[in-house]
């Protein structure tokens, strides 16, 4: 525990010299750099690489902390950071060995996967961009900092921004979807809130955007696949995330696992350093994924110590998890395979990173033990997922206006989802703890109330194949039962129920890193009892879970409801039942296409034409570009979401039909609630090229507003359109827009818009 003594230590410490002592992170970058090289003028070779080697201490502390691997480590300064150690006690005690018992006493950067949330779970990064509000990613983020940082961590591995086409991929749930420029806006939502106001505060921490670059783009949508594309549509299509957290001043980056023009990311010097570095302008610490360094071997690109060598060449600062930078950089060094200047940069910048912290004024900065008993889980930061989590419910189906329900009668409530208390925070979210959680069960049960009753069945396994369960959910595994007992009870539930919700999809680790999959539709299991259901002739409600766009095409065909919830969280009961039972409309939008089988994938909105484009989408025309067995379109197109309420769009209209050179059109429509709820609708503006240099998109987001409008209410929405939001990257590489003709289109989602022509000078 923190002591009087303690503090005194870190004040003679910084009084002394001894350490690096900073000034606030708004002086000018000069004394930073003075700071940091009067610290390395007095640091060793060992000393200067061990600031670059990044352990995981949840894989190497042993025993009591104080005597542990990692500990020696630390003593040594063989470590710059370490991540996977929970818990402000431990943390305390190793930064404490850093500052007290080492020699230069240098402070530890301490990193954790908060992805989307610390102890309060918010719903994965996937759902968050369904809301389409960056306000509430950016709150999400501000308190993922302060209970990270109130528990030790001042780092998080996260944004992740990869822009994803295919299904299959299942760190799809970590990411903002298919679309660059919503992921952009949602990308810098991240930073701002991790990062705060540069850094000053103790609860504001270093973010880091991954996966740098392109992960999303892996073959066939397997993890850490290869993946290879034209500079043309790195540019144009996926990179604009990354570029955007740079922008925002993300204060470290994480390279990717996968190759780039045949090189993996963490040793491509095109991508890290002329890039990076010199065309973004990013100064940061630039870090590995985990082993990636070692994982070079097994590309076929060179074994551990020239895979060292090679990274650090190419603008690597940290290697996670590998020790190849600790143990062979000094052999490479008197080899003359790298020089001494590169490993000073790189040192310099992990150094800089704790400068910037504010670790050399105080290395106890998240080490204020009564934050983290007063700061993890609260009230208001449960309140605040709790609604959060509502904006990022998808209403994909809503026949007869079935929803929202009424708390009065017989609501049987059945499916393998329905009371999985450990299966409701999604994907990374090793940090929180699941007793705490309410089920659905539970939420829905209290809102009900004693209006009405709530019965239960489980219904089904996952999958009937219990091998295939037991690998799909991992560390988070289900009580399984007899298939057909749990069938047969839930018929006997249903026979009694005025209604059916059906909670099914995938469980938590079924998306996710390593997740990957072929075939996505609902498992077997569930599909099965889904069905049973449906022919029991009662009203039947979905509630999907799922990390993914799944395929739907039977169960939109025969359910009359179907809610998307995602993984929503630790306060997922709740919200789920606020959604459910009409206190809150729902209104999140898609932010991935959701396809109508596995074989149209990759599949997204902003697709090219072919020079034979398919006239008919609904059926099959010969020699032009569709499937003989169904349509092109996806069954749930990207920015889709339906509401309890009914929105009408009046005629746009264009201020001018010309957009002069160095001047602007005003878009305005008009959007009426006219239906019988208040609610939130998300208004779009989509773009289309008509000729170009290079073959440009069919349409391209480049506008959106989040509205709410109470029943009866209108608004005229504007949205202004400028040379910059024309503009691309051509067969140059050079980023303009050329003059022409112009498509825009405004709708409330991008396959139901209306569409005008403008021409640009």
């Amino acid at each position: 525990m923190k002591t009087y003594w303690h503090f005194l230590l870190a004040f003679l410490v910084a009084i002394l010299g001894e350490a690096c002592s900073s000034p606030r992170i708004d002086v000018a970058d000069n004394q930073m750099d003075k700071c940091v090289s009067d610290l390395m003028d007095r640091m060793t070779l060992r000393e200067k690489i061990g600031q670059l080697n990044l352990p995981s201490g949840g894989d190497i502390t042993t025993g009591t902390v104080k005597n542990g691997e990692l500990s020696e480590m630390i003593r040594k300064q063989e470590i710059g950071g370490f991540f996977n150690v929970k818990g402000i006690d431990k943390i305390y005690e190793l930064q404490c060995l850093a500052v007290e018992e080492s020699r230069l006493k240098i402070p530890l950067l301490v990193g954790a996967d908060v992805v989307h949330g610390y102890e309060t779970i918010f719903p994965i990064p996937l759902a968050l961009s369904c809301s389409w509000d960056t306000l509430a990613v950016e709150k999400m983020a501000r308190i993922s900092a302060i209970e990270a940082s109130a528990d030790g961590v001042n780092w998080t591995f996260s944004p992740m921004v990869d822009i994803c086409r295919d299904a299959r991929w299942g760190r799809i749930a970590e990411g903002s979807g298919e679309d660059p420029y919503l992921g952009s806006l949602m990308a810098k939502a991240y930073v701002r809130g991790y990062q705060g106001n540069n850094l000053q505060r103790n609860d504001e921490i270093l973010s880091c955007v991954k996966h740098f670059a392109l992960y999303g783009a892996s073959e066939s949508g397997r993890d850490y696949n290869t993946v290879d594309m034209s500079r043309l549509r790195m540019y144009n299509e996926y990179l604009a995330p990354y570029k955007a957290a740079v922008d925002a001043g993300v204060g470290s980056v994480m390279s990717s696992f996968n190759i780039v023009d045949g090189i993996p990311a963490t040793a491509n010097k095109w991508l890290i350093s002329d890039l990076l570095r010199k065309e973004w302008g990013f100064k940061g610490l630039l870090v590995t994924d985990y082993n990636s360094i070692a994982e070079m071997s097994s590309h076929g690109i060179a074994p551990l110590q020239e895979a060292s060598a090679r990274s650090l060449q190419a603008g690597t600062d940290m290697d996670m998890v590998s020790s190849g930078f600790l143990n062979t950089l000094k052999e490479s060094l008197q080899k003359g395979e790298v020089t001494e200047e590169q490993i000073n940069m790189a040192c310099r910048r992990v150094l800089e990173a704790k400068y910037k912290l504010g670790l050399f004024d105080n290395p106890y900065k998240y080490s204020d033990t009564l934050r983290a008993s007063k700061q993890l889980y609260t009230t208001e930061h449960r309140s605040i997922a709790r609604s959060i989590a509502s904006e990022t419910f998808v209403l994909l189906k809503n026949e007869k206006s079935l929803l929202p329900l009424s708390t009065k009668g017989k609501i049987a409530l059945i499916g393998p989802m329905a009371n999985a208390r450990n299966n409701m925070c999604g994907t990374w979210s090793m940090m929180c703890t699941p007793s705490k959680h309410r089920t659905l069960l539970e939420g829905i049960r209290d809102a009900v109330g004693d209006k009405g009753e709530v019965l239960y069945a489980k219904g089904s396994n996952v999958f009937y194949d219990e091998n295939l369960e037991k690998a799909a959910a991992g560390m988070r595994p289900l009580d399984r039962g007899n298939n057909q007992t749990l069938l047969k009870e839930a018929l006997q539930i249903a026979a009694r129920a005025d209604v059916i919700v059906a909670a099914l999809g995938e469980c938590t680790e079924m998306s996710g890193e390593s997740a990957s999959r072929t075939m996505l539709e609902i498992p077997d299991a569930q599909r099965d009892l889904l069905k049973a259901l449906v022919k029991t002739g009662k009203p039947v409600v979905l509630l999907l879970f799922t990390g993914r766009p799944l395929v739907l095409v039977e169960e939109s065909a025969i359910v009359p409801s179907i809610l998307n919830v995602w993984f929503a969280g630790s306060e997922a009961g709740d919200a789920i039942a606020d959604v459910l039972f009409g206190k809150v409309s729902p209104s999140g939008k898609l932010t991935t296409s959701f396809p109508r089988s596995v074989g149209q994938l990759p599949l997204y909105y902003n697709s090219h034409n072919t020079g034979r484009p398919d006239p008919d989408r609904c059926t099959f025309n010969r020699y032009t570009s569709n499937y003989l067995e169904d349509s092109n379109d996806p069954l749930y197109p990207f920015g889709y979401g339906l509401s309890y309420t009914h929105f009408r769009y009046d005629d746009m209209v264009l201020s001018s039909n010309v957009l002069k050179k160095g001047g602007k059109i005003i878009v305005s429509v008009t959007v009426r609630n006219e239906g019988g709820y208040d609610g939130y609708e998300v208004v779009q503006l989509y773009l289309r090229d008509i000729y170009a240099d290079v073959v440009r998109p069919v349409k391209e987001l480049r506008k959106f507003e989040r509205i709410f409008l109470k029943k009866g209410e209108s608004r005229e929405v504007k949205f202004v359109i400028a040379e910059e939001d024309l503009k691309f990257y051509n067969s140059k590489l050079q980023y303009v827009y050329e003059p022409g003709d112009f498509e825009v289109m405004v709708g409330t989602n991008s396959r139901d818009v209306q569409s005008k022509t403008f021409f640009a000078e």
